[in-house]
């Protein structure tokens, strides 16, 4: 039931309604491709957005195809990803930086352009839930990078990554698929 004391946007109750139901419906597969599609990016691309999402300035063409995004998930800026990554939830992506301001004293309300702080999530890779990748990162192809991981520098394919900053604890073997841990050296 909507709430009567507070105004509308511009269009009609019902339409506000049914866009509000459909943007919480349940994570399964199919309300994910919906949902994407509903927010602009083509049928064709398969891409699949979780309930709470936020997919900001990241053009459909940034994004490739497959592509799976979590629940919760904020993603923003200059942020390019591979064909058929997979975003667990509550995952944060955002490219850009602040920039301090000795001036003002306070750190500036927009990004700031001094370099690449552009993104790359290479193509195969599964970011688990509550990854958070910072500005200018470029993650390789087939990465997995562990949950809660703060990834801060790029990484090369096949790494397995973890903590805070991440690190790289292993790596899979782009031929068998197996997991190899840096202690097993």
């Amino acid at each position: 039931m909507l709430r009567k004391d507070i105004p509308m946007p511009s269009f009609e109750e019902d339409e506000f309604k049914t866009l509000c139901e459909f943007s919480h419906l349940s994570d399964t597969a199919k309300h994910g491709l919906e949902r994407a599609v509903v927010l602009g990016y083509p049928p064709e691309k398969k891409i699949s957005i979780a309930p709470g999402a936020i997919v900001n300035a990241v053009p459909f063409e940034q994004i490739g195809c497959g592509v799976r995004i979590g629940l919760y998930v904020y993603i923003s800026g200059d942020v390019t990803i591979g064909d058929h990554v997979l975003i667990g939830p509550h995952c944060s992506i955002a490219a850009g930086n602040h920039k301090f301001d000795p001036a003002t004293g306070w750190f500036s309300a927009r990004t700031e352009k001094d370099g690449d702080d552009s993104i790359v999530i290479g193509t195969g890779s599964w970011l688990a839930s509550n990854v958070t990748v910072t500005g200018g990162v470029k993650i390789g192809k087939c990465c997995l990078i562990c949950a809660g991981a703060v990834v801060t520098k790029s990484t090369e394919d096949y790494a397995i990554m973890a903590g805070i900053p991440a690190k790289k604890i292993g790596y899979i073997n782009p031929e068998t698929g197996e997991y190899v841990w840096e202690t097993d050296k």
